[in-house]
């Protein structure tokens, strides 16, 4: 679990694959054994196989290319091997032929409850079992424990009431699962097809508060299918009407950040986007631009879908190609899946009344996709949302062996003939690169174009002498290594990202935006690229004391006065320095005092993100010193979420390292922990009361904001005394009789 007060206190060929026969007794036979390895929570492989009956989990690691590419010899990646496997990648189509397999992708937001009586109703409705099962569920359990240790009894529960209840007319075995918070995602396939399945992998993406927490975000699993790639991402995104854009915001930040790792070394990071078939589906929390309930209700009873749906966000963000661009949606022939009264089929009527909108949603991309069904499913009631479930004939490319094998071999002969002695060359199209006035968290991407020339080429970023990395830690090249088949180019992305980690440095100006970067060819020469910029100094990352003492915006000092502010020694008596500094920092000050006149009745405050371009406005506000025009601009949870921001890049917590082990060893007496706060220096024993006190006028309002100390104070709330919590170094809670002045 992570504190949302954490900065508080600082922060080829195709390779040799094992075959999923290994793990299946008898392949291709409704009866086949599978295996039941030894299992995580979040579904990964930890131990041995034990074979048992079906509807068990197929590992995860095991790599096999396709059914009839087993057996062949072959070797890990060198440059023949990845030239080998570019060839056979060209002439796919000669080995491959198209081949129908049924898929059932469904989605269930169930609003924390377990389940009651069979999910066959939403599973099973068809009458031919489906060969792939993609099932995902969103709010899995929305206690504060699961949100803070990502641990809930749900999992299992779901897990056992979906297994029960997929297609009596197959069997099947669990492939994956993966969970973030409550946001689960599960693949099974029928037990004859799991040796056909491989490359499976997962990964998560927390798109909540600071762009990392998990109440947010998306869950996705990978899979090769024959010799077609698949990826499944479920996701539940940004509540509320009015937050359409940072819903878009999030879909965009899923496909950013969701990279998967090939098992092959060397090869680059996989994107979501560059699979053969994508399944999206999830609580993607779109509403209806139209917000009078009785007209809505009056579409819904005559069921003038087709009305009603010209009114709905993600088709209108769609269409203007702000969200989902290359994705389809089937038709809606289904009433809105939100939000009725638990337990019947009668719409919201609680105090908040929410206007019906089609919240559920499955979306795909790929060329060989047909979409047989899409509907909802009225007769589950445990939750305020109806599943939905969409079937697909998904064309799969099925390798046949022997011309597979006759590819392969005429690819070998040819490499073999080639001469050898050729010297691999590129041409640049640029080499000297200048990132101007650059912020704290404000990415800038420089792009240029590697162009092959006659002979295959393999290319890689590499280190200097001396360092560890090929670049300095504010920069990354995309990608940083790859193939390149004779006359052929690919474009590089430079991107450059000051964070927490980098920004200090540059701020005093001990550091510089330069860097060289080495390109390196294979059997070739090396290049080399020059990197330059100019950073304009920020109050994110700038130490407390160094603040306290800028008694001017930060964008208004010499460079030298900067420097020297940051670089002197954290004092314990400000008596030493001849000017009094500030009681805190100003920046902190303005943020705080914004949100004490404006957010206290906030819900959702510290939870919900703010949006980018308001984080990029307050940024700015505080380095030039204008925050007083903030009010009118930006939203309280992008103020929130500054702050947040502002304390985790604090290069010396609040609460100082060398008192880490003290605060630990005095977790427990109110009067001992008060001590080891009067020690800290004094700038920083300001803000820790003053943030402090700042919490307690948030919780004299927690029956409108519903804030609570578990919330504010960190993810340790089976511990908490009656009194409360305070943080120390790092991160970790502790106990305290009260929060006080």
């Amino acid at each position: 679990g992570i504190s949302p007060w954490q900065g508080l206190l600082g922060n080829s060929c195709p390779p040799r694959k094992r075959p999923l026969r290994t793990f299946f007794g008898v392949a291709g036979k409704k009866d086949a054994t599978a295996a039941d390895p030894e299992q995580s929570a979040a579904g990964e492989v930890t131990g041995a196989p034990r074979l048992k009956t079906a509807n068990k989990m197929v590992p995860s690691s095991s790599v096999p290319a396709s059914g009839p590419t087993q057996g062949l010899s072959t070797r890990p990646c060198g440059l023949r091997d990845t030239l080998v496997k570019s060839l056979l990648k060209q002439k796919e189509s000669s080995y491959t032929h198209l081949q129908n397999f049924r898929f059932f992708v469904g989605t269930y937001n169930v609003n924390g409850q377990s389940p009651r009586g069979s999910l066959r109703p939403w599973l099973s409705q068809d009458g031919e079992p489906p060969d792939i099962y993609c099932v995902g569920f969103q709010e899995l359990d929305l206690s504060k424990e699961a949100f803070f240790f990502n641990d809930t009894p749900k999992e299992e529960e779901w897990f056992k009431a979906v297994t029960e209840s997929l297609h009596p007319g197959a069997k099947y075995a669990k492939v994956k699962l993966v969970r973030l918070v409550g946001i689960l995602l599960l693949l099974y396939v029928r037990t004859e097809l799991a040796m056909n399945i491989s490359e499976v992998e997962a990964e998560t993406v927390g798109t909540g508060i600071m762009g990392r927490m998990g109440n947010k975000g998306g869950v996705a699993i990978r899979f090769q299918f024959h010799n077609s790639t698949v990826c499944v991402v479920n996701a539940h995104l940004a509540a509320h009407p009015e937050e359409y854009e940072r819903r878009n915001q999030e879909v965009r930040d899923i496909c950013a950040r969701m990279q998967f790792h090939p098992l092959e070394p060397g090869c680059p990071l996989l994107a979501i986007k560059e699979h053969d078939v994508v399944l999206w589906l999830g609580d993607l929390n779109y509403r209806l631009e139209e917000q009078d309930m009785e007209r809505v209700k009056k579409l819904i009873q005559t069921q003038d879908f087709q009305a009603l749906h010209q009114h709905d966000q993600l088709k209108i963000q769609r269409e203007a190609k702000l969200v989902f661009e290359g994705f389809q949606e089937g038709e809606i022939s289904f009433q809105p899946t939100y939000k009725y009264n638990p337990g019947s089929d009668d719409w919201d009527d609680s105090a908040e009344c929410r206007v019906p909108a089609w919240c559920d949603r499955i979306l795909w991309s790929g060329k060989t996709v047909s979409l047989l069904s899409y509907q909802s499913h009225m007769a589950l009631k445990n939750s305020d949302h109806k599943p939905v479930s969409a079937i697909f004939d998904v064309g799969v490319k099925v390798v046949d062996k022997k011309s597979y094998c006759k590819a392969f071999e005429g690819i070998v002969r040819s490499l073999d003939k080639m001469e050898n002695a050729s010297i691999p060359s590129v041409t640049l199209s640029k080499r000297e690169f200048l990132f101007k006035d650059v912020k704290y968290l404000q990415l800038q991407v420089e792009s240029f174009t590697i162009s092959n020339g006659p002979v295959p080429c393999q290319f890689e970023f590499i280190s200097k002498p001396n360092e560890d990395a090929y670049c300095k830690p504010w920069l990354i090249a995309k990608p940083s290594k790859g193939f390149l088949m004779p006359d052929s180019e690919v474009v590089i992305a430079l991107e450059l990202c000051v964070n927490k980690s980098t920004a200090t440095a540059l701020n005093s100006g001990e550091e510089k935006l330069e860097d060289i970067l080495v390109l390196h060819l294979d059997r070739g020469k090396d290049y080399f690229l020059s990197v330059s910029g100019n950073y304009l100094p920020s109050c994110f990352g700038c130490p407390i004391q160094t603040l306290c003492y800028m008694k001017e915006p930060i964008r208004e000092m010499l460079p030298e006065a900067i420097r020297e502010l940051t670089l002197m020694p954290l004092l314990t008596d400000d008596a030493f320095w001849e000017e009094k500094p500030l009681d805190v920092p100003k920046e902190l000050w303005m943020m705080v005092d914004l949100l004490c006149r404006s957010a206290c009745h906030q819900e959702g405050l510290f939870q919900q993100p703010g949006l980018r371009p308001e984080f990029e406005q307050i940024r700015d506000w505080l380095d030039t010193g204008t925050l007083d025009v903030l009010g009118p601009v930006a939203s309280n949870h992008s103020v929130a979420e500054a702050l947040l921001l502002f304390l985790e890049s604090l290069p010396e917590p609040v609460v100082c390292y060398k008192s880490y082990r003290s605060s630990l060893e005095c977790a427990n007496s109110y009067e001992m922990s008060s001590q080891v706060i009067s020690m800290l220096p004094k700038c920083h024993q300001n803000v820790f009361h003053y943030l402090v006190a700042f919490l307690r006028e948030l919780l004299k309002h927690t029956g409108k904001n519903h804030l609570d100390v578990n919330v504010l104070a960190g993810p340790n709330p089976s511990s908490i005394p009656e009194g409360g919590q305070t943080i120390t170094a790092k991160g970790n809670c502790h106990n305290c009789k009260r929060w006080k002045q």
